[in-house]
Parts: structure tokens; C-alpha cells; sequence
């Protein structure tokens, strides 16, 4: 029900005449050499054009849903951050696969922190990637319900561009929806962060991949919801907010059986990856893979709506495992 309700505001605040143009595909990326046997700290990860070498160490954190004291929890456990918040990982690369916002208090909080880390760690050889969820995406469309009470005060001062219309908007709510309008400051902070992303031979993402979405084109997915956040289109790309879209599908996260885990190595095929890892869906007990560690579900639920475990995934080399809280 909230899926579709998402993809009707979507079409409702869309210019339905609007249409994808097909781009040309980009250049063959180069080989990198042999003797290549580390990463580089320049090297951007998550990108799905240019394959990347693997960084030695990547931890994985799923949804966070606005739960600041959870999230220097797990930050803490991952090796990335000190008490004072301030990044000591080093080269650590940590990807969190979006919904940091929506039933907490603190997501304003964790959207900076994170923004804020993502410079820190380039400083220091490392990296902070953060993807966009559907909370991300509900909110630039002001579907607010699952916004708290304190979270809408924690932007009550925002001003966006005079371009946005908040006719209709609640006086109390017009802060927040300054803020994630498409064009408003939060929605361009989103708008850096990618809907699918690579690092090394694992993919990321909030929801889910399916083939069709890699025939599609990732970078294309990427870079139209990148345009509509800045406020450059006027529609979000249907295939995103789809119903079975990247970040809503629960193919592999929820109880995937013999043809999930078919459709999920056809995609990684396709990709010439791994494996798959994703939030959206909340674990009991905790993280958990499926189709043969193929897929790694990573939301234990450990905002404080949920009251899951402060869990994340290591990943180092070809080995994934789960860390933290319960981990076995």
C-alpha cells in the first residue's frame, strides 16, 4: 500500500509528458594494469562504469531511520569514528544503503554527520558512500507520515528556493519540506549520493537490483534521480519509484526462494559481481544472507523503532561477515 501511494505522488507531481532520453553509452573503461594490487585513495567508489579494486576493508551499515545514538554505535563498532565523532578509520570505506531519515528524531543529525564524515574519510584515504532509500525519496515528495514530531522541528528553518511550492503544507512542516523538495539544500545533498553503487565486485543498493534495471542502466538510473533531486527534470525516473523499483523491491530481502536467487545470479551476472547487499527489509535476528551468500540483507533494525541489534558487514577480500552486537 505505501508503495503505491509513493509511486501515485510521484505521478502526481510529475510532468507526465516528460520522458527518459536514452544516452550513449559510455566508453569501455580501461583494464587496470596486473600488478595492481591495492586501491588507491583517489579511486570513487561506487561508481558502476569504471570497476574498481577492491579496498582492503568495507563495512556495510543498514537503515538507521533517524536514530543518531544507534548510528555512532555502529560507526564506532565498524572502526570508523572516535567519541568525539571525528573519523579515525583511515582508509576504511563504510557504505550505509540509505533510509537514515523517518521515524527518529535525529535524522537531520545523521544526514550531517554522514555528509560531514564523507569529506573526513577522502582527507584520510578513505570513504564515506551513502545511498538514497525510499524514506529519501517519500520525503521529496513530502509524504511525511512517518516523519516524528521532533524531526519536523529539527528543520523548522530551513528556507528553500522561492521556486518551491508549499501550498497545502502545514506551517509546522513547511521547514522540512524546504529542505527535500527537489532543488531544496537537502535534496542536492541527496542528490551526490547514488541509487546503486559499486565497490569492488559487491553492489549496493536499498532495495534490490533486478535484470531489468541493469538493462535499463544503472548509471543512467543514477544520474536521472541525481538530476530530478537537483531540480534539473521535473519527473522522477519511474523505474526508481516503481513499485518494484531499486529502492522498494523486496525480491531478495524478504524470503527469497529458487527463482529469486535465479534472478538474482542472472543480475550478477550481468554485473560481473559477487554479490548483492541491501536494506530496506528488517532482519530478525539480525543480518542475514541468502541465495549461498549471494545476497547479504543488511537492516537488523537497529534504530530504536525497531530495537534490532547494532549489527554491520565486513567485507574484506572475498570474505563477508557479520560484526557487532549477537554477530556470529
Amino acid at each position: 500500500m505505501v508503495r503505491s501511494l509513493l509511486v501515485s505522488a510521484f505521478v502526481a507531481l510529475s510532468a507526465l509528458g516528460a520522458c527518459d532520453r536514452s544516452k550513449p553509452s559510455p566508453p569501455a573503461p580501461t583494464p587496470a594494469p596486473a600488478e595492481t594490487s591495492a586501491p588507491k585513495a583517489e579511486e570513487n567508489y561506487g561508481s558502476l562504469a569504471v570497476p574498481s579494486a577492491a579496498p582492503p576493508r568495507v563495512v556495510a551499515i543498514g537503515d538507521l531511520h533517524g536514530d543518531l545514538a544507534a548510528t555512532r554505535k555502529v560507526l564506532k563498532l565498524a572502526g570508523a569514528i572516535d567519541a568525539n565523532d571525528k573519523w579515525i578509520g583511515g582508509s576504511l570505506v563504510i557504505v550505509q544503503t540509505g533510509d537514515q531519515i523517518d521515524r527518529g528524531d535525529d535524522d537531520r543529525a545523521i544526514l550531517d554527520l554522514f555528509e560531514r564524515l564523507a569529506t573526513d574519510a577522502k582527507q584520510a584515504g578513505g570513504e564515506v558512500l551513502s545511498l538514497v532509500g525510499n524514506h529519501e525519496l517519500m520525503n521529496a515528495v513530502f509524504d511525511f507520515r512517518y516523519v516524528t514530531p521532533g524531526a519536523f522541528v529539527s528543520f523548522a528553518e530551513v528556507r528553500g528556493p522561492a521556486t518551491i511550492g508549499l501550498d497545502g503544507i502545514d506551517p509546522s512542516q513547511r521547514g522540512r519540506a524546504s529542505a527535500f523538495a527537489p532543488a531544496g539544500p537537502y535534496a542536492r545533498m541527496l542528490a551526490k549520493r547514488p541509487v546503486v553503487a559499486r565497490v569492488g565486485d559487491s553492489i549496493f543498493v536499498h532495495g534490490g537490483v533486478l535484470p531489468k534495471h541493469v538493462k535499463h542502466g544503472l548509471d543512467k538510473i543514477n544520474a536521472d534521480t541525481r538530476a530530478w533531486l537537483e531540480g534539473a527534470r521535473t519527473d522522477a525516473p519511474r523505474i526508481v519509484v516503481a513499485e518494484d523499483g531499486p529502492v522498494w523491491t523486496r525480491m531478495y530481502s524478504a524470503a527469497p526462494g529458487k527463482e529469486e536467487c535465479n534472478m538474482l545470479g542472472e543480475t550478477l551476472a550481468l554485473l560481473k559481481a559477487k554479490r548483492l547487499v541491501m536494506g530496506h527489509t528488517p532482519q530478525k535476528p539480525g543480518i542475514q544472507p541468502a541465495c549461498d551468500g549471494r545476497a547479504w540483507r543488511i537492516d537488523a533494525g537497529i534504530a530504536k523503532f525497531y530495537g534490532g541489534p547494532a549489527q554491520a558487514l565486513e567485507l574484506t577480500g572475498d570474505n563477508a561477515k557479520v560484526i557487532g552486537e549477537g554477530a556470529p
